[in-house]
């Protein structure tokens, strides 16, 4: 079977192009610009490194893009399974994530005008300019934080797609479960007690990796519904 024809392989392509990209301006960028209680500092280094954060926000884009393509692949590879379960990835893990970085590349987009264009917002001025660039900064992170729900929700319809499924194996889904509710308790605690949020990251790292085992997972070995799943679930819808 080709890899455009494997309905498994197609997924995984899509889901490491996410992982990779979305390391990108979730971690390295971030990285080389901000600086951690120093906003003066942070402004600097935005001015500095103002094309690679241009870079971040086609960056966050293009991820946001990439996620409608694999969720939509899902969506092919699990409707046999469930297929209201798979509307629900689509959804959930998909479109409502790609709106929240169309949001987020216009703060980063304000804060970038800001911090690099005087004549913009004269009213501002020294102090007031980098704490207006700082908000918007700080916007883009809050709206982080609340997308985790989300990172959380979208792998509960998956978890069990892939756990009723007969052609993957089931820990995978187990795993991805676990995963949804690490995501779900990181994000109460970033809503509820903020100062903790870096520590229950850190513990609940091992259950994150469900995903990156299911990308290797389709990658390497692939998945599929065989003829006989398709044609009976051809024949329950009609």
């Amino acid at each position: 079977m080709s890899f455009a024809r494997n309905l498994g392989r197609v997924a995984g392509f899509w889901y490491l192009l996410v992982i990779v990209f979305g390391t990108l301006y979730l971690v390295y960028i971030p990285n080389k610009v901000f600086v951690h209680g120093d906003a003066a500092a942070t402004v600097r280094n935005l001015v500095s490194h103002q094309w690679l954060f241009r870079l971040g926000m086609v960056d966050e884009l293009l991820c946001a893009v990439l996620l409608v393509l694999l969720v939509l692949s899902l969506q092919r590879l699990f409707e046999g399974v469930d297929r209201q379960l798979a509307i629900l990835v689509v959804i959930l893990g998909g479109v409502l994530q790609a709106a929240i970085s169309l949001v987020n590349v216009a703060n980063d987009a304000g804060a970038l005008r800001v911090a690099t264009d005087p004549s913009f917002l004269p009213a501002f001025e020294g102090p007031q300019r980098t704490a207006l660039v700082m908000l918007l900064l700080k916007l883009h992170d809050y709206e982080i934080n609340a997308s985790l729900m989300l990172s959380g929700a979208w792998l509960f319809p998956l978890g069990m797609l892939v756990y009723r499924s007969r052609f993957l194996p089931r820990f995978l889904g187990i795993w991805l479960l676990l995963g949804g509710i690490g995501w779900l308790v990181l994000f109460l605690t970033a809503m509820l007690a903020p100062e903790y949020q870096d520590k229950v990251f850190e513990y609940a790292q091992p259950v994150f990796f469900g995903e990156i085992a299911l990308t290797l997972w389709l990658l390497i070995k692939g998945a599929g519904p065989s003829a006989p799943d398709i044609a009976s679930s051809s024949l329950s819808t009609m």
